[in-house]
């Protein structure tokens, strides 16, 4: 069965920029594309973004760019992203997205090693974190800025978009035809990305997906989520990661308004002004938004605090009960919607007040934030997939377990290896394999042609999948207990004085955890029982009472873990771990080689050695 949304199509598209075309001038909305500049936001109807890429695309023929040609983009959200993406698709060539956040050296390694003969660059200021890396890399023949006023800065080979566009024009008249042409030439089978993994050790990795790897998930999400043409979604997420960029595709397939967000700092506003009722995130994002409203609800006082409290607890009761079918009483219904009312619609107008879901995926998402989301009537979605799988799976608006990546989307299949319990994963969405690395590609798909994730979970009675932790980070106490540190993560991370924390222990007698407090969270609470606040970061690290409130919270979060898995004793940190430092990789996931090793000493202080 076709999604209710891919029906005006007479057939079903075979690869991206067809699907992307045929649904942005079938719905031609008005606000196709938004995104805002200053305090104004400008719209895109459906037909002008078809417009603005074929121009691009021929800009990009006018420099010679040909089909199998490796083009890169490192850029934060913006407009410009989708439309340079899909001109390089819609010439049969191969799109290299870059974080913005990645280190120099990899920047270098990428260019270098996809072979990219072209690279788009946003402004300035991604120039000026990556020029070392580029004017390395002799091979890049074009640099194209999005930003006109950015060119001067760069060197000999810089042009800006405006001019590339002039180019294009150009040929445009000598061959109108030109880029219908070469899209009719587009197969499933096509390369469409070279997709560079975080790389949590050594040099990253170049996912190759095809356009048959996408139009699956395209399908699959489609028939598996109830996604409307009337819906409006924001993009915050990086569109350099497979996530937001899949997601992109679903959503401009299916009709649906794309608002842009460039940075976490705009959210709050854009939430309020876009009104999303569809959006993607990351548990990051919840923790950040929950410790807000919890600060507020907190700082209120009196019956106000009191109020908020009661409801909070009214809501972990209701929805726990829910999520695991119990009987709900007739009190606690009626509790909830008072509940609802009171303090949780509040909660619902913060995200804009239209949120039918959010689709969350990344890492662990804690029972308890779950809950606490669901009963203010915003159902997280939990999802899961993976750079070499794209999206494979998700919890559905009517069959949502807390705490599960839910079951696969139709033509996916998933299964937990006997052997070890690692999550494996076939089907058309599963990447071709590594460029340039046929070894790591046989060691990742088996003979059977199944990927190994490099997840433990597990599968339940009704079918639903979990994920406990990777694979490899699973560590050994002395003791021989394994620990599965990102589930014990997740519940050090619901306290509101936790920024971050990585739980640490391998080889030790017990487990603890290198904290990163939400300072002015723990100084208030510190200030509340009278303890002084006075001095730098490095030296409340070492202040005994800052130290116990961490570990009284570190205690009462992981109670409900076996007793070798609870967390006992903390290490403060100053800051936050960071790509710069070589500690965590563009996606923020955590180098526990690298922290290990950086922090050996205070490990063994809390661990034992």
């Amino acid at each position: 069965m076709i999604a209710d949304n891919l029906i005006g199509f007479d057939q079903i598209p075979q690869t991206i920029p067809h699907f992307c075309f045929e649904s942005l001038s079938r719905h031609n909305k008005r606000d196709a594309l938004a995104f805002k500049i200053g305090d104004a936001w400008n719209y895109l109807n459906g037909k002008d973004v078809v417009e603005r890429v074929k121009q691009i695309a021929m800009g990009l023929r006018s420099l010679g760019v040909k089909a199998g040609d490796r083009v890169a983009i490192i850029s934060e959200n913006r407009p410009e992203w989708s439309f340079v993406d899909l001109a390089i698709l819609s010439l049969r060539a191969v799109n290299v997205p870059i974080y913005t956040t990645q280190a120099v050296d990899q920047v270098r390694f990428i260019l270098e090693n996809s072979g990219a003969r072209m690279l788009f660059v946003s402004g300035k200021k991604i120039w000026r974190h990556a020029e070392n890396a580029i004017r390395s890399v002799e091979q890049i023949e074009k640099i194209i800025f999005f930003d006109h006023d950015s060119v001067e800065a760069a060197d000999a080979r810089a042009m800006s978009l405006r001019d590339l566009v002039s180019a294009g024009d150009e040929v445009a008249r000598i061959e109108p035809d030109a880029i219908e042409k070469t899209m009719s030439e587009i197969t499933p089978d096509d390369l469409a990305t070279i997709i560079y993994t975080s790389g949590t050790t050594g040099e990253p990795k170049g996912v190759m997906l095809d356009h048959g790897n996408f139009v699956s998930n395209i399908l699959a999400i489609s028939r598996g989520l109830p996604i409307r043409s009337t819906d409006r979604s924001l993009a915050v997420l990086p569109l350099s990661h497979i996530f937001e960029r899949t997601v992109f595709y679903v959503l401009c397939s299916n009709g649906v308004s794309i608002h842009y967000c460039a940075a976490f700092d705009q959210l709050a506003s854009h939430l309020q002004e876009v009104r999303p009722t569809i959006m993607t995130a990351v548990p990051r994002l919840f923790e950040q938004v929950y410790h807000k409203i919890v600060k507020k609800g907190k700082a209120a006082g009196g019956w106000k605090t009191r109020l908020f409290d009661w409801a909070l607890d009214v809501g972990q009761q209701y929805w726990a009960a829910k999520d695991t079918h119990r009987r709900i009483a007739p009190g606690l219904a009626a509790k909830q919607a008072i509940a609802d009312r009171l303090v949780f619609s509040k909660w619902r107008d913060g995200v804009g007040g239209a949120l039918r879901f959010f689709v969350s995926g990344g890492a662990p998402l804690s029972k308890k934030l779950s809950y606490a989301f669901w009963a203010a009537g915003i159902p997280i979605l939990q999802g899961y997939g993976m750079t070499e799988g794209c999206v494979t799976c998700a919890n559905r608006p009517e069959d949502n377990k807390v705490g599960s990546i839910g079951t696969p989307f139709d033509g996916i299949e998933m299964k937990i290896a006997e052997a070890d319990g690692e999550v494996l994963i076939r089907g058309r969405n599963v990447m071709r394999g590594y460029y340039k690395d046929p070894e790591a590609t046989a060691a990742a798909i088996d003979a059977d042609g199944f990927y190994h994730t490099g997840d433990v979970g597990y599968i339940d009675e009704d079918g639903h999948f979990y994920i406990t932790d990777r694979l490899k980070d699973l560590f050994k106490l002395s003791n021989g207990k394994y620990v599965a540190p990102l589930q014990v993560e997740s519940l050090l991370k619901q306290s509101p004085l936790v920024s971050q924390a990585i739980v640490v222990g391998s080889g030790r007698k017990q487990v603890g955890a290198l904290v990163v407090p939400d300072w002015e969270a723990l100084k208030e609470a510190m200030a509340e029982i009278g303890v002084s606040t006075e001095g730098t970061r490095e030296e409340l690290c070492d202040n005994p009472h800052f130290i116990k409130r961490l570990q009284k919270d570190a205690i009462e979060f992981t109670r409900e873990l076996n007793e070798y898995e609870r967390v006992k004793r903390v290490y403060i940190l100053p800051r936050e771990f960071s790509i710069d430092k070589g500690e965590m990789t563009p996606t923020l996931k955590i180098k526990r080689g690298v922290i290990d090793e950086k922090y050996s000493e205070a490990i063994d202080e809390i661990c034992g050695s």
